[in-house]
């Protein structure tokens, strides 16, 4: 998830809201937010949001965090329908002002000058972004491409590119994603064709799926579809609101008409094409309810296919396996990229970025967008191509001064939860809780005291998960137990209400731990008649 921090003479910029999901690490949690409290602290001074690009990582954020931001957002078009059809589910969506901005367009919020480069990526309309300031001028590339035939959108404008450099520019910020990768990233219209060669071979229905906001996926899947003379259905909502989006905005006008999922059931097995989400193996995804037979319309048994049109993002390997192991056990052929060519990345690999070093010739490099390793492997390959790099941490501040760019300071930053209706930290006490149940399981003392601190009746212990598998005589020794340590307790406890609640907790936690071996959450009911 990116959300990035350029700040100039006093004002702020911010590029970028996103949204990540959550992995194996962080089981408590799903959905995953960057924390905005430093800038949110200062927001008087905060011009604007800039969006590059409209994949869920670059704009998943906003519809959560702009109450705290409160500023304009600047938009090409494309991003903009998609942007305003997420705030319509909020209530404050009528106060977000967004500015559009054309693909390749200038604008000014001063000091900083900014403009955006057309740049192939794998969603319409990506953008680089020009910061121009009277100390020197930032690319931000966003995510980015050299494809010549990106199926949907622009190729990347290298005359601008080439323009930029030529003016000067003092750091590009980079994308770093397949910077381990040697070569070239691959075209989508090869995957178009690929996908317009398998899909008629293939018989039973067909299920593919990929990240929604990949726009020129989705096109390249339908095209295939109809020269399979297959119909087609779209299962899931996200994809739904991306293609209304890229319609919107000029795209994807020549589709046909969609199969509603209600009537998936009216239509042959081998002339259906089900278009569906859920290539990460999110758990309410509509790929992971058909794996478990849980959606209600959309169906894959024996016989049938399900494409996985998309990489894996580090981190959902076990929850993407999951899935396609329920299908495999349904009799699906899973297919995943591999197995056939369904897949080229949206980012460059290191003959692209050589390409865009020469063309931008930057003083300096701060790579981004990727794991340490990937940023730590394009700073190398910055080197190796003559160019001076600088590698940062999440919260590191850089000043560009006279000596070069260096890490002067460091700003709180965190990760929020997506909790429901609510937002929490993720290392805050909600989410410890949880995590604490989720492993070590729940007890709740239950018991009775009068006016003078005297027990009234038996303590009882609810524990789901924990206790419920013992007989009424285990259960029953927990309890009594319980009622010894509450009775020995000093008289004095007795008439404080919250000193007797922290004893009695305290000790409950020792004869659970006593008795089971685990720490688990403890918590103490105490009725007063």
């Amino acid at each position: 998830m990116n959300f990035n921090l350029y700040g100039c003479d006093g004002k702020w910029l911010a590029v970028d809201c996103g949204m990540g999901f959550s992995g194996p690490e962080t089981p408590e949690a799903e959905i995953l937010l960057p924390d905005p409290a430093f800038i949110a602290q200062q927001r008087e001074d905060l011009l604007g949001l800039v969006i590059t690009h409209a994949h869920e990582d670059h704009i998943g954020g906003i519809a959560r965090l702009w109450p705290q931001l409160r500023c304009p957002v600047y938009a090409t078009p494309f991003a903009a329908a998609v942007i305003r059809r997420k705030l319509q589910e909020v209530s404050f969506h009528r106060e977000v002002k967004i500015h559009i901005i054309p693909p390749g367009g200038a604008f000014e919020l001063a000091p900083f000058s900014l403009r955006y480069i057309r740049m192939t990526h794998s969603t319409p309309e990506a953008q680089a972004l020009a910061i121009t300031t009277s100390y020197g001028t930032v690319l931000h590339t966003g995510d980015w491409k050299f494809d010549n035939g990106p199926v949907i959108g622009d190729v990347t404008d290298e005359a601008a590119l080439r323009e930029l450099g030529d003016k000067g520019v003092l750091a590009m910020v980079s994308d770093s994603t397949n910077a381990m990768v040697e070569g070239h990233s691959g075209s989508e219209s090869d995957v178009k064709k690929s996908f317009e060669a398998l899909l008629p071979e293939l018989d039973g229905r067909i299920a593919v799926t990929c990240f929604a906001s990949n726009v020129a996926r989705v096109a390249s899947i339908i095209a295939a579809g109809e020269i399979a003379g297959r119909h087609v259905a779209l299962v899931g909502r996200s994809l739904n609101n991306y293609i209304a989006a890229a319609q919107e905005a000029g795209y994807l006008r020549d589709v046909p008409d969609f199969v509603p999922e209600d009537e998936i059931g009216s239509i042959p097995d081998d002339n259906l094409l089900l278009l569906v989400t859920g290539s990460q193996g999110e758990p309410r995804s509509a790929m992971a309810r058909i794996a478990a037979d849980t959606h209600r319309y959309a169906v894959l048994g024996e016989g049938d296919k399900a494409i996985f049109s998309a990489r894996t993002i580090p981190g959902n390997e076990r929850a993407i396996f999951a899935v396609q192991d329920q299908l495999a056990r349904r009799g699906v052929e899973v297919i995943v990229d591999g197995d056939e060519f369904v897949h080229v990345s949206g980012h460059p690999a290191r003959e692209e970025l050589r390409k865009l070093y020469k063309l931008v010739r930057p003083k300096y490099i701060i790579p981004t967008h990727g794991e340490w390793r990937h940023l730590s492997t394009q700073a190398a390959f910055a080197k190796e191509n003559g160019i001076e790099t600088l590698l940062v941490e999440n919260g590191d501040v850089v000043l560009f001064g006279g000596n070069g760019p260096a890490v002067v300071d460091s700003v709180p930053t965190g990760r929020l939860v997506v909790d429901g209706e609510r937002i929490v930290p993720l290392k805050g006490g909600v989410l410890a809780a949880r995590k604490r149940m989720l492993f070590n399981g729940v007890v709740v003392g239950s018991l009775a005291i009068d006016s003078r601190g005297a027990l009234r009746g038996t303590p009882q212990i609810s524990a789901p998960g924990l206790l419920e598998e013992l007989d009424a005589r285990q259960r029953r020794a927990f309890e009594e137990e319980f009622q010894e340590l509450l009775e020995d307790l000093a008289p004095s406890l007795r008439q404080d209400e919250a000193a007797f609640a922290d004893a009695a907790r305290a000790g409950l936690r020792r004869i659970v731990g006593k008795k089971l071996g685990k720490r688990p959450l403890v918590e103490v009911h105490i009725l007063r008649v």
